[in-house]
């Protein structure tokens, strides 16, 4: 049974498992392959970033379970996971990823709506008469 790494990765609202093993570089995400499921370029490439920057691109398979949140947001949390888990196959990876901040769990969410408000800060439309 070859060894498999675990790591997760949050952002916004998307939490996405990634499974990763030695392998021939396939990356499947809820059952499709990622450039199916993220057809957008932009995504596709936040999603190999972490493997760009260590030049690992062709040695490991990632099978990845994300839910919640949108596409970009999902897109995000792989990329995190994906870092958390080469971490985790060889800590020698670390100051790499680290040094392009893919180590950092964006802390930034949706605001929350205040009352008397139409948003989290628009205001209603304001009629002088």
């Amino acid at each position: 049974m070859e060894k498999q790494n675990n790591a997760v990765g949050r952002r916004k609202e998307a939490v996405a498992r990634v499974y990763m093993s030695k392998g021939t570089g396939s990356i499947t995400v809820n059952g499709k392959e990622y450039k199916a499921y993220f057809p957008i370029m932009y995504l596709q490439n936040q999603v190999e970033l972490p493997f760009k920057t260590i030049d690992a691109r062709a040695s490991f398979d990632v099978v990845v379970n994300v839910q919640g949140g949108g596409p970009k947001g999902q897109a995000e949390a792989i990329k995190l996971g994906i870092a958390r888990a080469l971490c985790e196959v060889n800590p020698e990876f670390r100051p790499a990823l680290k040094k392009e901040g893919l180590m950092r769990r964006d802390p930034r969410s949706v605001e929350r709506k205040k009352f008397g408000k139409r948003k989290a800060r628009r205001s209603f439309q304001f009629s002088k008469r």
